[in-house]
């Protein structure tokens, strides 16, 4: 076992980095928009922001004096507290997945940030160290992975350390897929990435506006381009050119340094140009797999496929995304990245349809949407252009996206039971394809509504570990794979050995 020591030192650099982009829109308004102002409000506002800096400059330090951690053989030891001590454990086996993230403060400092995602959930869902060195954190990554009785996990001197960190995050790897500067294309206008600059134009705009007052001179400026179409149109041009470049700069910066590889273990995801993660998680962590494809990418034979495990998948706006194996993949290219990967796992192009008295029987199922959406047009029957009758036109409308977006989904649904495998696939504009081993799935139910028993259907459904739990499923499937799909549960006795 390790001794208890304290987090990295430049923890407290970057708890500081944090404390001052969070004050600094408070600080601007306080000290620069109303400078001068002998407001009371404002007096003794500046007190307390002073008074709350000052407080959180002190907590901060005080953590790191007395937040303390050590590894053993087999858990991590987390102490904390200032006042009142507290410690966890955390043994190596509940975790599920490891993320790092290296932002260009760790780059400067060449650390890292390293994050051991369990199946916990509250306070005790991760172990995280926000600046680590590069060496400990590749050992404590081994050491998780592998630990050994009486081995320490602390970083040597010298050569030893490069070695130790070199195998840790460069182990003997498959690379699946690296974008090429054709993929990067297409995910940039796949992903309508160019579009962003508008937006962040406009909220660029606004703050600006709250600390200049620039408005007059805006309408100024609209008053010319209305005057000279030709200024109004090169403006028109440069903007397009900017937006597609902003969108091209953008996904390269996101995706340009993208790689999927494994080992024999493991799965490892790494992504970012400046901002750089690297998700890994343990092939025997797979709760299951999913496929989506939009309307745009299903036009494009493009698909995103995405690794379900129970463990939570970090922080932040990358959260939804970190386990992907990459959102732009070739279709075909997919499954058969899906089948190198995770051998274990089939995935079958060949698939059931429903029936088609499924298909009448979601026509006529009451939409509650499309009721109470024409109860609320009939009471105020709203006008547009002086139209009378524009409530009845727009609860058409409403109805006939409703059946369209039915059919949609009984067209795209699909079911098959294989062996130890499921898949399901449900959908209108957007399909998904989930694919799950049966040792994986701790749970199944089968429902059947009065309908539903009197025309021999009914709905399925399956749920894996995962955070939060995946359900999954389809609705008015045929009687006959009810009964095959509880039988084929049953089969797990099977596989599943309780210690």
């Amino acid at each position: 076992m390790t001794e208890a020591k304290r987090y990295h030192p430049l923890t407290m650099v970057l708890k500081l980095w944090k404390l001052v982009k969070v004050s600094f829109v408070i600080a601007m308004y306080l000290f620069v928009i109303n400078f001068g102002s002998d407001s009371t409000f404002l007096k003794y506002g500046r007190i307390t922001f002073f008074v709350w800096i000052g407080v959180s400059v002190l907590v901060i330090l005080l953590k790191w004096l007395t937040h303390k951690y050590k590894l053993d053989d087999a858990s991590f030891h987390l102490y904390e507290g200032v006042f009142t001590k507290s410690g966890r454990t955390i043994p190596f086996a509940k975790i599920q997945n490891v993320n790092r993230h290296t932002t260009l403060f760790h780059r400067l400092f060449n650390v890292t940030s390293i994050r051991f995602e369990t199946g916990l959930t509250g306070e005790e869902a991760a172990v995280e160290f926000e600046v680590i060195s590069l060496a400990e954190a590749g050992n404590m990554e081994k050491h998780v992975a592998s630990p050994v009785p009486g081995e320490p996990a602390t970083a040597h001197d010298g050569e030893a350390v490069a070695e130790s960190y070199a195998e840790a995050v460069n182990p003997r790897r498959t690379v699946h897929f690296k974008p090429t500067k054709k993929d990067v294309m297409r995910a940039s206008f796949t992903s309508l990435s160019f579009l962003v600059l508008i937006p962040l134009l406009a909220s660029f705009y606004s703050k600006i506006d709250e600390i200049f007052h620039v408005k007059q001179e805006a309408k100024g400026l609209f008053s010319t381009l209305k005057e000279s179409w030709w200024i109004a149109a090169i403006l028109l041009v440069v903007l397009v050119v900017v937006s597609v470049a902003f969108g091209i700069v953008r996904t390269f910066v996101k995706y340009g340094k993208y790689e999927i590889s494994s080992d024999s273990d493991r799965i490892y995801i790494t992504k970012g140009l400046i901002d750089e993660s690297v998700f890994s998680i343990l092939k025997q962590r797979v709760q299951a797999v999913e496929i989506t494809q939009s309307v745009l990418k299903r036009l494009l034979g493009l698909a995103e496929v995405k690794l379900i495990s129970a463990g939570g998948l970090g922080d932040g706006e990358d959260k939804l995304e970190i386990s992907t194996l990459y959102p732009f993949l070739p279709v075909q290219r997919a499954y058969e990245m899906i089948s190198e990967i995770l051998p274990a796992y089939e995935v079958t192009r060949e698939m059931k349809r429903l029936p088609a008295k499924s298909l009448w029987l979601r026509m006529f199922r009451p939409s509650w949407l499309w009721i109470l959406s024409t109860a609320a047009l009939f009471y105020f029957k709203p006008r547009f252009l002086g139209f009378e009758q524009t409530w009845w036109v727009l609860s058409g409308a409403l109805l006939m996206w409703i059946i369209v977006s039915r059919w949609l989904d009984y067209t795209n649904t699909r079911y098959v039971l294989k062996d130890n495998f499921i898949q399901f696939k449900t959908g209108s504009l957007t399909t998904a394809l989930f694919v799950s081993k049966r040792e994986k799935v701790i749970e199944v139910k089968v429902t059947r509504s009065v309908v539903q028993k009197w025309l021999g259907l009914a709905s399925v459904g399956t749920i894996n570990r995962a955070k939060p739990v995946r359900h999954a499923g389809i609705d008015d499937a045929p009687i006959e794979l009810a009964e095959s799909f509880v039988k084929w549960y049953m089969g797990r006795r099977k596989e599943i050995k309780v210690e």
